[in-house]
Formats: C-alpha cells, sequence, structure tokens
C-alpha cells in the first residue's frame, strides 16, 4: 500500500472514529459565564484558547439589558426575560409583599425562592421536561424555583479556586448516577473583580483575561480527555462590559438634597430611590426638575422605552442613570470608605447602549457553524439559543433566533 493510500486510510478511520464519539457521547450544553468579561476583550491577543473556540464557531457583541449589573443580567440569560419581566430588578432591591431585608448579592434574600419567582430559569424548565442539569454558580441556582433545584448545585464561594469548579463540573459529567447531564453552568468572576479593582486597561485586568483563558482551555482538554468535546455546545457569555472610573467622579447624594427625605434602594452607576413622606415635592424638585450633575432621573413610569424597564413593582418610584464613567455614594458611605475607594477603578451599571457594557459571545459545537460572526443582538437571545441546542421546549421571553440561529448548524 502506498504511502497515500495508507494516509488516506488513516484519516478516514480518524473521521469516522470522531463521528461515533459524537454519536455515542450524550450532547451536552455548558454555559459558561465570564462576568464583566467585555466584547472587546477577545481581540487583545492575551486569550488564545477563547479565540480559537471563536474562530471555529460563532461569535458576537451582545447588548446587556437595563440595568447593566450582574444579577438582572445573569437571571436575564437564564430566563429570556428582561429585568423588569424576570423580576431581578436590580443588585438589590425591595419587595413590599415580602417584606423584611432588601434583597443583596449576599445573605438569606440569595435562597429566598420568593424574590426569583417571577420568572423560571432554564435549567428548571429542562429538569421538568426530563433532562439533567448543574449549576457550578448562577445567580438563583441555589434555591427552589417554582419547587426545583438543578440535580447538581452549590452554594457560591467566591474564593473557590478556578480549578476546583472545572474539576466539580467534571465530577458532575462523570457520574453514573442517573442519566447524563444534558444543560450546566460554569461561572468565573476574574474580568470582573478585577475590572472593578484597577479598571478595564490595567495590568492586573490583562491578567485575569489570561487566567480565564487558561481555564477555557482546561475545559476543552477534560472535555476531549471523556470522548466529550465533540458532542458539547459551549456557550460562553458575560453579563456586562467595564468603563473606567476615575475616583474623583462622584456625585454625592447629599450635595443634592438631605438624604433623609429619600429612600434609597441601591447607588452607584444606576441609583433608585423613592420620597421619604411628604418629601415628594422637595424630590421632585432635586432631581426631576432640575438637571442634577452627572444623572438623567426619571419616574420610573417615565424611563425611555429602549431600557425595557419601570413597570414592575419593585423598581423604585425614581431612577438615576449615571454618565458613563461616573457613581453616586452619599457622605455617609464615603465615611467608610471600602479597601479600594479612592483609586481609579472600573464599574458598569451605565447605559446598555453604550459600547463599553457591551459582553462577549462565543458559540462552539455541533450545533454552531464555524466562522460566524453576528452582529450586535440583545442577551435575551441566548435563552432561546440555549433551548434550541439543548432540545428543552422555552417559556415565552423577550428573546429570539432571529440573529443568534444564523450561528446554528
Amino acid at each position: 500500500m502506498s504511502a497515500f493510500r495508507l494516509l488516506c486510510l488513516v484519516l478516514t478511520l480518524a473521521i469516522g472514529t470522531a463521528a461515533q464519539a459524537r454519536e455515542k457521547a450524550p450532547h451536552l450544553t455548558i454555559l459558561v459565564s465570564m462576568d464583566g468579561f467585555r466584547a472587546d476583550y477577545l481581540d487583545r491577543g492575551v486569550t488564545p484558547n477563547l479565540k480559537a473556540l471563536a474562530d471555529d464557531g460563532a461569535r458576537g457583541a451582545m447588548r446587556p439589558s437595563f440595568p447593566s449589573l450582574t444579577y438582572p443580567n445573569h437571571y436575564t440569560l437564564v430566563t429570556g426575560r428582561r429585568p423588569d419581566r424576570n423580576g431581578v430588578v436590580g443588585n438589590e432591591m425591595e419587595d413590599a409583599e415580602i417584606g423584611g431585608p432588601k434583597f443583596t448579592m449576599t445573605g438569606a434574600t440569595m435562597t429566598d425562592p420568593r424574590w426569583w419567582s417571577q420568572a423560571k430559569p432554564f435549567w428548571v424548565s429542562a429538569e421538568q421536561q426530563g433532562r439533567k442539569t448543574a449549576a457550578m454558580f448562577w445567580p438563583g441556582s441555589e434555591t427552589a424555583i417554582d419547587g426545583v433545584r438543578p440535580s447538581h448545585w452549590m452554594k457560591y464561594q467566591h474564593d473557590l479556586p478556578y480549578d476546583a469548579r472545572i474539576d466539580q463540573l467534571f465530577a458532575w459529567m462523570d457520574s453514573a448516577d442517573g442519566p447524563p447531564l444534558a444543560f450546566a453552568t460554569l461561572y468565573f468572576d476574574a474580568a470582573d473583580t478585577e475590572g472593578h479593582h484597577y479598571g478595564p486597561d490595567s495590568p492586573e485586568l490583562t491578567a485575569a483575561l489570561v487566567e480565564l483563558d487558561r481555564c477555557i482551555g482546561r475545559l476543552v482538554e477534560g472535555l476531549k480527555a471523556r470522548g466529550r468535546f465533540e458532542a458539547t455546545d459551549l456557550v460562553i457569555v458575560a453579563d456586562h462590559g467595564m468603563a473606567a472610573l476615575p475616583a474623583a467622579n462622584r456625585v454625592v447624594l447629599d450635595d443634592l438634597i438631605e438624604v433623609s427625605k429619600i429612600h434609597l434602594v441601591a447607588k452607584g452607576a444606576v441609583t433608585s430611590f423613592s420620597a421619604a413622606p411628604g418629601q415628594e415635592k422637595a424630590v421632585e424638585a432635586a432631581f426631576l426638575k432640575a438637571a442634577p450633575p452627572h444623572l438623567t432621573c426619571w419616574k420610573k413610569a417615565k424611563i425611555p422605552a429602549r431600557f425595557h424597564y419601570g413597570r414592575n413593582k419593585r423598581v423604585p418610584a425614581i431612577v438615576c442613570l449615571s454618565e458613563i464613567g461616573w457613581y453616586t455614594t452619599t457622605l455617609e458611605a464615603k465615611a467608610k470608605p471600602g479597601k479600594w475607594d479612592g483609586k481609579d477603578g472600573g464599574a458598569h451599571g451605565f447605559d446598555p447602549y453604550d459600547p463599553a457594557m457591551r459582553a462577549v459571545f462565543v458559540a462552539h459545537g455541533p450545533s454552531f457553524k464555524p466562522g460566524v460572526v453576528l452582529p450586535l443582538f440583545d442577551n435575551v437571545d441566548v435563552y432561546p439559543l440555549l433551548a434550541k441546542v439543548t432540545a428543552v421546549k422555552p417559556e415565552k421571553g423577550d428573546g429570539s433566533l432571529r440573529i443568534v440561529g444564523q450561528a446554528l448548524r
């Protein structure tokens, strides 16, 4: 047999073996969140593993939902509903019917299902349809929603090493307990953490991108070692981007009004509050009739339609959006500075139509065509894409396959 014919035979056998592996290995969709990974970070030349997946699959930039904050957008990604409809309207929020302390990203409110009950996350629909799921961290995954949890989940541990997170996912995949996993989530925070602390153009942020890319490479190699890579769809996303936040760029609310005259729910890039009893006129004069520096404020019913925000009962009476690169604070908060206060850093929560808020999107696997670059799309479109590739009947949402469907085989 000639060397050429032998080479052709080897290649044919290899292709056949890969095809058989795809047929034998159960299909799995892994949704990976790299919190705060801005869309243009992919082109900085420090993420070769992620770039390889993008080049051999699909990539694009996603517009986050308003407000461009962590919890609202993570829940949007897995419900297909914008924050005003999924109920997670902010990283901090209040609900008169629930009462008690306000919702925050830490504490007991995380595990109270009432905060999450206005929309059904993807893993609940999948479990209800007989598909096994796992959540290696994701907002909402730590409690039973509609009476259902993921088959596997863990309480969020910020300090859990990234390799341990990947290994735990592999352990769940390798388990012979019940049917194979159909859907899983994986979460990394380095781009968000270092972006906040040092800014989006810092060496520390670059180092975080390198580490995240190493993790993607480890995930891919682990899938290949298990014969699962060819049968796994990887959907890699972020919840929002990041903008520079100079230390001096603060609007002190006490300079605008006596803070006791408002009931403050949240501050930062998005500031939300209601008037204290009897202070309605004073509040309107300070925030609605005047033009506060670096802020645009609305009554909730007057928030621009493009933000799809303001009808939910959890949205306070007045919402102010900061000019990009500016944050609100109070004298009380300034008197208790955190470790990173007083230093130039980064922030998000700003207008989702600003390019700095765009989030990364990469999709690779048997469901996706290679070499696809998608036009800008809204992050509500990720949910119907997950449903399509995982063969789960979706709940009604705000997204569609009109744009992201171009990536499908």
